[in-house]
Formats: structure tokens, sequence, C-alpha cells
């Protein structure tokens, strides 16, 4: 699935982001993100050869297996905080900068694996879908299962950012019940005084360093009479300055999971909604 995913945004707040808060994406902090994507990428491969291990769901102890997939079925989100490490199970630091690493799943009950990937293929109407964190969405080009995205995202926790993302989504079919994309961001630029006659895209990567980097993989398995859908993500933005903690702080710690978690609520919501006007039909 896209970056529908994560996109990070909820509060309120009137200013942008002031020029004080600016940050600078480093060729070393790249590196760092680029060898934690490298390892969680070789796990998820992994993991999704084997329909037995294809949800993090069902990895899960028995005991608390049950429990999750039961909530699951009870209408709740499932929601964990994940961490890769390196080979000598050390962790992966990026350098002035953060890694957030989160899994999230939901059930939707009554719903086919096809009306589920209509949804989520359905780019040019992710703004309505997903408002208010996508202000814009568009289906920039498709060649069969690969697409290009356009996203305006607006994520708003003390202070409001706007971003102008593109990315490339790859959905791949593993058998008739079990489908699998990865989402990776190609550009993302912070723009400066949005909604205004002046607005401007600040450089890439020398900006407020809210989000630099958006990947998220998707799962979808049809079985026990309905949909599970599972969205882990891996994002990177500036560290905390000392100092600007009440600032910078709730808007890169706590936005990635409240995101996730509209964007998966978001995603049932909308199937569901779908499948009740085409049963009126």
């Amino acid at each position: 699935m896209s970056v529908l995913l994560i996109l990070f945004t909820v509060g309120l707040v009137t200013a942008q982001a002031p020029d004080i808060v600016s940050a600078e994406l480093k060729p070393d902090t790249l590196k760092a993100f680029s060898r934690y994507v490298s390892l969680t990428e070789a796990r998820i491969e992994k993991d999704a050869a084997d329909p037995k291990t294809f949800l993090y769901v069902d990895r899960l102890p028995e005991s608390r297996r049950s429990k999750v997939l039961a909530e699951l079925k009870g209408g709740k989100i499932f929601m964990e905080r994940l961490e890769t490490r390196d080979a000598s199970g050390e962790t992966i630091e990026a350098p002035e900068a953060l890694i957030h690493h989160w899994v999230g799943d939901v059930f939707i009950p009554g719903a086919s694996l096809r009306q589920v990937l209509d949804l989520v293929e359905d780019y040019n109407h992710h703004a309505d879908i997903y408002k208010p964190e996508v202000a814009r969405s568009r289906l920039v080009r498709r060649d069969g299962n690969d697409f290009r995205i356009f996203y305006r995202l607006v994520k708003r926790k003390v202070i409001t950012v706007t971003l102008n993302t593109e990315h490339d989504v790859r959905y791949t079919r593993v058998d008739d019940s079990h489908w699998f994309s990865r989402s990776v961001s190609t550009r993302i630029a912070e723009v400066a005084d949005a909604g205004k006659p002046g607005e401007h895209e600040k450089p890439v990567g020398h900006d407020g360093g809210f989000l630099w980097r958006l990947n998220s993989y998707w799962r979808f398995v049809e079985r026990d009479g309905g949909v599970y859908v599972e969205c882990e993500s891996i994002s990177l933005t500036r560290d905390i300055p000392t100092g600007l903690g009440w600032l910078i702080g709730p808007f890169v710690t706590s936005i990635p999971r409240e995101s996730l978690e509209h964007t998966l609520g978001s995603t049932r919501s909308a199937v569901l909604a779908r499948i009740a006007v085409a049963r009126k039909r």
C-alpha cells in the first residue's frame, strides 16, 4: 500500500514550523537508515514467503496470538513498536536522527481481498479517505502492479507541517488469499507558507526534519470471513534538539504511531462503507 500509511498527523495549531527548528539530512544518517531498512526487508521477505508467518500477529506466542486475533475481530486496532538490530544484537543508531518502526493490524469483517485492494489502489481518492492527513492525492503513473503516487501530507502536533511527497509502490500476489505491497518514499519536500500565495518548497533534506524517509510494508490476508490488513512502517525524522523538546518531541515521537493507527482505522471504515453501499444496490 502506499504511504497512506504513515501519514503522520493529529492535534491542532496554526503556525508553520519556524526556521529555528531547521535540520540537515546528512550522508551518515541516510546510510544508517538504509542499513536498518535492508536488514528489516530481509526479515520481511522471509516472513512473507510462508503463509504461516505472513502476518506479524501470527508469529506471536499462541496465548497472546489468540487474544490479539479475538480483539481484532472485535473491532480493535493492534499496534506494537518494533526494532531491527544488527547481527550482533546491537541497536542501529542514525546520527542526529530517529528511526521509528511500528506495526499495526485491523480486521475487516465481510470484506474480500479484491475489495480491499481496490480501495488501497484508488490513489486518486485517498485524499477523501484519509483526510485531513492526506490533503491531496494523485496517481502519477501505473504499470501493472507498480504505482507512482503523489501525496500532500499535513501533519499537526504543536506545530503544523505540510509535505509534498512521492512514493513508489509495488503489489505482489503470493496466492489467492495473500498479497503484500512495498511503498518507498522517493521524494519528500517540506512546504513553506503552505496555502498562501508565496508557498514554496524548502530544499529537500534541508528543512525541519519532520519526515525525511517513509517506507511501509502492507500485508493482506483473506480468512476468517474477512480480510486482515497489516502495515509495518519505518520512518526517519530529525532527533530532538536540547531545549526544543516541547516543540519537536510530540511531533517526532507520537505522530508515527498515531498516524499509522489512523490510517488502518480509516482503511477499515472506508472498505466497510463501500460494502454497505454495494449491498443497497
